[in-house]
Order: C-alpha cells, then structure tokens, then sequence
C-alpha cells in the first residue's frame, strides 16, 4: 500500500478481461424507468400545459430532452401503490368529462387530466417501450381485458373503437403488463395473502393470453426482502402461476441508515442477495411442477429512497387531499450515485436472469430528473451513472472477479473494496468497464490485462463521479455542482488498463480498437 499525492493511502486491484467470460447479452430494458401518478412525477412532471418549453399535448420538452439523453429503454407506468385503487376509464375520453378521484395510496387528488392515451403518446414522444401496470387490487380479471382490449386490440370490438373515437386509430401494441403492485403489503389498497393473489393473478394471466398468447407478464413478487414473508410469497403465489407468467417482480430501495455509510456503499451486496434468493425459489417451484420453463425477474422498482426520513414525516392526521403535493423529492448526493453506479452494476450482473428492470421514478418523485413548475429542469446527481451506463453498457455481459482488499460493515461484514462488471459489443469490438470504489479513505489503483480482445485497445472515453464532499448535491441554483468528469488518467499501456479510482467513486470507461475513429 502506498501514500496518493493527495495524501490518502492507496490500495492496488485487478481484474481479468475475457470475452468468453459471457453471463448473458445486456438487455435493453435493464434500463427502465417508472411512472406513477405520485406526487408531481406527472403533473408539472412530465405533463405542465402553460409551461415555456410544452408541446401542443401540454409534455414538457425540456424533460423529454432529459429523457432522452437519460437512455431509458421502457417505463412502468401507472403505478405503483397508486394502481391498486386506479380505475383506467376514468382517463380516457374528453378531458372536460373526467372525474376527479381520491387517491388512497398517496392521500391526494387524481385529476385523470393524464390517462392511458396521453401517456401512450408521451411515450412515443420520449421513444420508450410502456410495460403496463394493472389493477388487482381493488379490481381484477374483467378490468384487465377490457383495458388491454383498449389497449391493444385492432378494431370492431366497442373499447377498440373507443379508442379510435378517442384519437388513437392502430392499437398501442403494449407487450408487458404488470399482474397488480406489492399486494403482499398490508399498505396496499386490495392488500390479499399470497394464496389470494396468487389465484387472482393466474386466473388474470390466462385470460389475457387468451386474448393475445405473446404477451409478458409479471407477477407480483415481494414489495422487499425485509418482509417477514419474503421467498414464502414468491414460493406459493407460483405454484399457483408459474405457468401463466414469464417474470416475477422484485423490489428494493436503499438508504443510510444512523449514518453508516460503509453498508450504504455495499447496498449492492444485498441487491445480488434478493436476486439470488428469488431465482432459486423460482427455480425449485419450477422443478417441483416438473416445468422446462424458467422464469426471470423484472426488478421493477430500485433505487436509493430515504424512506425513514418519508415516513417519519407523514402527517397521518392531515384532512387535506391535494392535487400533485410536493411527495419524496429526495435531493441525491454524491454518494448516492456511487450506490446507484453499483446497483447497475449489479442489475448488469445478474443479466442471465434480471432482464427488466425499473428505476423509480423518471421525475422529481425520487428520481434522476427534477423541476420546478414555469421553471427549470435538472440532473439530479443520480442522473449520470445511469445515463452513461445505458449508453456504453452494449453487446454481451462479461464477468468479473475483482481481487482487491475487503472492509467491514456492520450490515454484511467484510465485503469487496471493488464492484465491477464489464461488457463487450463483438460486432465493433469495444469494451466498456464499470467500477465501484467503495472505500472511504483509500484510492485505487486499478490494473486490467485486456489483451484477450484479440486487437490492441485504446481508451476512447472514460467518467468518474467523485468528490471530497460526499454530501454535495445539485439544485435548480447549482445544477451543475456534480457531475460526471473526465477520469483523465485512464489508458491502455502495453495491454493492461490502468487506472486510478478515487474513494468512494464511480467510474466508466470505453475501450476500442487504435485502428477505430471511436
């Protein structure tokens, strides 16, 4: 171990590079994201009519910028808690008409001024895939045919035509649905027990492949794995379902709990812990029912939330039913998106089996993307990793076995200084490396062979998101006091990638072949 230049110890590791170290091809729709009628993600969210950059359907341009750029792949939409009570008719139609409802989950006012056609038309805007949440909460199997029929069905029948009479002449083509949300919790509105939803979501999922056999769909698995009934639900809703769906859901959210920030940095030891214990519950339902299918996990909701803070604020005396109230708008720190870095690193990992995953939520809701209504929009400092991720992360996910030094943690003892995952794309040739330092007060030097590529290998571009104040965030006056910088003394010297990873940093970098103009 050495002294940095900036006088804090440094510690060596590596990695090996293969490309035949194949775990799966990365899946495009790792990189979703989620949106619920919550709080203001949608109004003056995404949709703020009066705004300076609206379009003619009342969609902010300057989020639908942000959106884009962010590279989300698919959105789960429209809930959440707020699904279990949702009445999907209540959207549709001549916005003048539309009633006003509670909202039960979030204690607020839904206006219905955004349904399924204008979010179904938000989404081609912003070039995303809809994986559809239904309601078997407070409804079931009718409700869903009749909102896929709406959905997705071609002409003649009544809710295809109502859907044509309300501006949508072809069908929206919606391939994922969503059998309900967190029904194991005691929170949700239509809470059952697994035998219950279990029942309801089989009988849902076989009448709506009855209606069209190539649809996904997801089961609801455990709203966390801290649920004393976690693998217990998952194991007796599929022996139930397994049959009738494709994915079971996953859902986690981290935070610092009492200021131990080494198990907050290791968040992504956890994350790999539930989706080992979901794939092999799921796995010994399959071989119990003699199945040759195997199912895979939609992690449908993941991020850093300070869900004590959120809870420890809740007036549950309050007779006030407001209209998108200001609801967990967390302000995300530095280290925040080095946690946000590793859970992608993790998701990545796990590309065998996690092939959809959602960030929750696409905007100001605990989320990426943050405005102010006539006002800005901004990167939250989350933003970056998952941007730069979904760009670089392309072809085939590649395992990698870190050896570096271990520390302590109070949550999962001694884990890894270093997270990583890596991926390659064969029909180009580039490489692309994602890293964690976990470590609060030592750098890293990092050394990576990548001669097994078959072509020398250059650096073509490379981030880092570091800062001496772990604490630092963006704000709509400062919204740009953290982002991902140059990590300008990554190279490729005689074969080996070298570089040096700050404490408590997240890093990408994409390699590619000298003779290419990349």
């Amino acid at each position: 171990m050495t002294r940095s230049s900036f006088g804090r110890s440094v510690f060596a590791a590596s990695f090996r590079l293969d490309p035949s170290f194949v775990i799966a091809p990365v899946s495009r729709r790792t990189f979703g994201s989620f949106v619920e009628h919550m709080g203001r993600c949608v109004y003056t969210g995404i949709y703020e009519p009066g705004h300076p950059t609206a379009d003619v359907d009342g969609f902010r341009g300057d989020v639908l910028d942000l959106v884009r750029e962010l590279g989300v792949s698919l959105v789960r939409y429209p809930g959440g808690n707020f699904v279990s009570g949702y009445r999907w008719e209540d959207g549709i139609g001549p916005a003048a008409d539309r009633p006003v409802r509670r909202d039960l989950a979030w204690r607020s006012l839904e206006t219905n001024e955004v349904g399924v056609d204008e979010f179904m038309r938000w989404a081609g805007k912003a070039g995303v895939e809809v994986m559809y949440a239904l309601n078997l909460g407070t409804r079931g199997v009718q409700e869903a045919l009749d909102v896929h029929e709406y959905l997705n069905h071609p002409d003649r029948t009544r809710l295809a035509e109502l859907r044509r009479a309300n501006g949508a002449e072809k069908p929206y083509g919606v391939r994922m649905f969503c059998l309900g949300n967190e029904l194991d919790g005691p929170w949700q509105t239509g809470h059952k027990t697994a035998q219950e939803y279990g029942r309801l979501a089989a009988q849902t999922a076989r009448a709506l492949r009855s209606a069209e056999p190539e649809l996904e769909l997801v089961a609801c698995g455990s709203s966390s794995s801290s649920m004393p009934t976690f693998v217990a639900w998952e194991a007796e809703v599929l022996e139930m379902a397994y049959d009738a769906v494709d994915y079971i859901s996953a859902h986690a959210y981290y935070e610092p709990v009492d200021g131990d920030m080494a198990s907050f940095l290791a968040s992504s030891v956890d994350m790999d812990h539930f989706v080992h214990s979901v794939v092999s519950t799921a796995d010994s339902v399959g071989a119990r029912l003699k199945s040759t299918k195997r199912l895979n996990i939609s992690f449908d909701e993941w991020n850093v939330w300070y869900l004590r803070e959120f809870q420890a604020r809740q007036d549950t005396g309050s007779t006030e039913w407001p209209v998108a109230p200001r609801v967990i708008e967390d302000c995300y720190t530095v280290a925040d998106a080095v946690v946000v870095g590793s859970l992608l690193i993790s998701l990545l990992r796990h590309s065998d089996r996690v092939t959809v995953a959602c960030q929750a939520q696409l905007v100001n809701v605990i989320a990426p993307i943050r405005t102010e209504p006539g006002g800005a929009a901004w990167r939250q400092t989350i933003f970056y990793p998952f941007a730069i991720t979904s760009r670089l992360a392309r072809g085939e996910v590649l395992r990698v076995e870190p050896r570096c030094p271990t520390y302590d943690t109070a949550r999962y003892g001694a884990v890894p200084a270093l997270d990583a995952v890596a991926t390659h794309d064969a029909d180009t040739g580039e490489v692309s490396v994602f890293v964690v330092n976990r470590h609060q007060s030592q750098s890293v030097t990092l050394t990576v062979p990548v001669t097994s590529f078959g072509a020398a290998l250059r650096v073509a571009e490379s981030w880092t998101i570091a800062d001496d104040d772990l604490f630092a965030v963006n704000t709509s006056d400062y919204p740009d006091r953290v982002v991902a910088r140059p990590a300008d003394d990554a190279e490729v010297d005689d074969g080996v990638l070298r570089a040096t990873l700050p404490p408590v940093s997240w890093t990408a970098i994409r390699l590619c072949a000298s003779r290419q103009d990349c």
